[in-house]
């Protein structure tokens, strides 16, 4: 007998007809004799209802107020769907973030999970019940409510299959796997049979919407073999999995974008010690995440200092920003929304050369200035200019041949480099 957990989103259990059918399909698990505990989201569009409720009576809504209003969402659908279960005749039962005891820290809609206590979880699934758990939130040491931000119930039912020791996780979404790249804008996009934990992790940091970044990490790091497939069909999806050895034969096994971010210039900063401290102490303060940071010598003893952030924290960063240039006796602070991130990913890049420069190499045959270059081991990111996104991720899908399935290096279409 296995312990199973499988995690349906939003669009999985979007209305009452759809929390019924997702019952039919946990039963169909339950029927073959294995354990079962269910993370589930709150219905699809229910988020943004209550947050538009929420800014229609307070400007800035408070943190603490927003994590309880929030976890509301999923306590409607962990509860219908625990009836949906009874009128059939299994028994099961619903559980809150707090009543798990699943404990997070204490920063208010983006909590970070420390430990959960699966004592009363064990103890209802060995009493025969299909335990259904509300994604998504969690409870401090003080007892306060809070929520794990989006993408949160990923992260709800990685951490519950790690900390049960389950055989598996699910994760339920609408579409049928992870792909090579977005299907919405490259007809040609394959779906992956599977990939390894540092690839996703990858894919999910640079703009990939299919997994929350935290459960994939938190699947690497206590071996949670992790399964992406669709809740409408009965079709494999991709198992999310260690690195094998043929993966390391695929060049590249996906092209992602990202245009959440947005690109800050400091110019004419002091190129002196301590001044980079001066800069991002203050936004790490702010809770501003920093992305891509370049710097560029100018003239004499002043640089140039260009870095990304996510796009919601733009307007925050400016304002801090111009009261720092002053500070530090930079010139002047500018910077530009209209932009997206481009990424090439895969393993097979740790013991290939030629990769980054062929990815240059095609987007400047599409006339695609590079603003900025990050790179990792196993990673190629550029920014380039928000209207290009859709031609960058076609390109590149098509010169490192992604359409084609589980072709090793050799046996793709030779792709143009400048590298010797």
């Amino acid at each position: 007998m296995s312990l199973i957990v499988q995690k349906f989103g939003g669009t999985s259990v979007g209305n009452t007809d759809k929390i019924k059918a997702v019952a039919e399909r946990v039963l169909k698990y339950k029927q073959q004799g294995h354990q079962m505990v269910v993370v589930l989201s709150a219905m699809s569009g229910v988020t943004d209802q209550l947050t538009g409720y929420a800014k229609a009576v307070q400007k800035v809504p408070a943190l603490r107020e927003m994590d309880m209003l929030l976890s509301t969402g999923e306590q409607v659908t962990i509860s219908l769907f625990t009836m949906a279960l009874k009128e059939v005749g299994y028994d099961a039962i619903s559980l809150l973030g707090d009543q798990v005891s699943i404990t997070t820290d204490e920063m208010h809609t983006r909590a970070r999970i420390k430990k959960i206590d699966t004592e009363l979880i064990r103890k209802h699934l060995d009493e025969g019940k299909i335990v259904t758990v509300a994604g998504f939130q969690g409870v401090t040491v003080d007892g306060d409510i809070t929520t794990l931000g989006r993408g949160g119930s990923d992260t709800t039912a990685v951490a519950l299959a790690a900390a049960l020791k389950a055989d598996a996780c699910e994760i339920f979404t609408d579409v049928n796997g992870v792909y090579t790249t977005d299907p919405n804008i490259c007809k040609a996009a394959r779906k992956i049979d599977r990939i390894s934990y540092d690839e996703m992790l990858e894919l999910a940091s640079l703009g990939a919407k299919v997994l929350d970044i935290r459960s994939v990490g938190f699947a690497k790091r206590y071996k949670v073999p992790l399964h992406v497939r669709s809740t409408f069909t009965e079709t494999e999806g991709t198992w999310v999995v260690e690195e094998e050895k043929i993966m390391e034969s695929m060049l590249v096994s996906g092209v992602t974008y990202n245009k959440k971010e947005a690109r800050i210039t400091i110019k004419n900063v002091p190129d002196q010690p301590g001044i980079a401290a001066k800069i991002f102490l203050p936004i790490s303060d702010a809770g501003i995440v920093v992305d891509m940071i370049i710097q560029n010598t100018t003239t004499g003893d002043m640089t140039d200092m260009t870095f990304t952030v996510i796009k919601s924290d733009y307007d925050r960063a400016m304002v801090l920003l111009e009261k720092l240039v002053k500070e530090i006796g930079a010139e002047c602070v500018t910077g530009s929304e209209d932009i997206a991130k481009i990424s090439i990913v895969g393993v097979g890049m740790r013991n290939h050369s030629g990769i980054a420069s062929t990815m240059f190499h095609i987007l400047s045959k599409e006339g695609i200035n590079i603003l900025m270059i990050s790179t990792s081991e196993i990673k190629v990111s550029c920014i380039v200019e928000e209207k290009y996104t859709e031609l960058a991720v076609r390109a590149l899908h098509e010169a490192f041949a992604l359409d084609k399935a589980n072709l090793p290096i050799e046996e793709k279409e030779p792709v143009p480099s400048n590298e010797e």
